[in-house]
């Protein structure tokens, strides 16, 4: 294990009470990403202009992938939404979880098929961003399909997170970061089947497991939520490197850039105490470095 203390960059300070969501629009050259806490966000920047627009809703929002006709997939408290950013509007497509009202949505990404795959988890945020407890492994992971039919694939999840796929699509990996573990599954592409669910890496050094990715090496990249740093974890689960961000909670991760070969980071900033704050200012921003390998666009929605 090596610590890299590399050069971190905040490209964007948007203060996001609780940002998630990155993902990379190689079309565009964009970044977007969201700010999961009502008024929610959702942020898209333009990377080589620095050009940021943001939209506002009344909903929490925890997760996205693109479509084809150029809206997102956006993964919300209740179900998920079609946002279209031609015109600002947020509508809502299909609901999830109705016999669980204490549930809300959190991460998301879409496997090689174009099915999303979407985990829940108990409400912890109450009004105004207030903490709520997470009493109960009430969670599931979904894999919806292009027509909105959902499935639910796991249960007795404490907080779904970091949903994605080994480069040959053989191994699904997600987090559940109430255990402060990440978990590795067989994966049947063409099905869209988990089977052999196994802990990946369990360290309780690192913080909590959040968001992750996968690098053309077939090694995890996962943010580490109270860890301040992301780490480099290889297929057998070992830490590879850790590199530390000058935030206390990172969130999310994505690989984007020309090349494939920038890594962007999320985080948070609510409830950091002052002191923190104070430290590390940029908390709630997207940090970006290079972490010498190249990575993935994430896949878009096949609906």
């Amino acid at each position: 294990m090596t610590i890299y203390n590399i050069p971190v960059t905040c490209i964007a300070d948007t203060r996001d009470k609780l940002g998630e969501g990155c993902l990379w629009d190689a079309m565009g050259g964009f970044l977007w990403w969201l700010d999961i806490i009502v008024p929610s966000r959702i942020h898209r920047l333009h990377v080589e202009t620095g050009a940021l627009r943001t939209w506002h809703f009344n909903e929490m929002i925890g997760a996205m992938a693109k479509r084809r006709d150029g809206t997102l997939l956006v993964g919300a408290h209740r179900g998920l939404n079609i946002f279209d950013p031609t015109t600002g509007a947020m509508t809502h497509w299909t609901t999830l979880e109705p016999h669980r009202p204490f549930n809300r949505g959190n991460d998301g990404a879409c496997d090689a098929k174009g099915r999303f795959w979407f985990g829940t988890m108990m409400n912890n945020v109450g009004e105004s961003g207030a903490d709520l407890p997470i009493t109960d492994a009430t969670g599931a992971l979904f894999r919806i399909d292009a027509h909105g039919a959902a499935t639910e694939v796991a249960s007795g999840i404490g907080v779904s997170n970091g949903p994605c796929w080994s480069p040959d699509n053989r191994i699904f990996y997600f987090s559940d970061s109430r255990a402060q573990a990440i978990w590795a599954y067989d994966f049947d592409l063409e099905a869209g089947a988990l089977s052999n669910r196994r802990i990946l890496n369990d360290s309780k050094d690192y913080g909590y497991p959040d968001g992750a990715t996968i690098d053309a090496d077939g090694c995890i990249w996962s943010a580490r939520w109270e860890g301040s740093c992301v780490l480099r974890i290889d297929p057998k689960g070992r830490i590879d490197r850790v590199v530390p961000i000058p935030a206390k909670r990172p969130t999310n991760v994505c690989f984007g850039g020309a090349r494939l070969d920038t890594l962007y980071v999320t985080s948070a900033r609510l409830h950091v105490p002052e002191e923190e704050l104070a430290r590390n200012p940029l908390q709630g921003g997207v940090f970006c470095f290079n972490p010498h390998v190249r990575g993935f666009e994430k896949p878009g929605f096949a609906g």
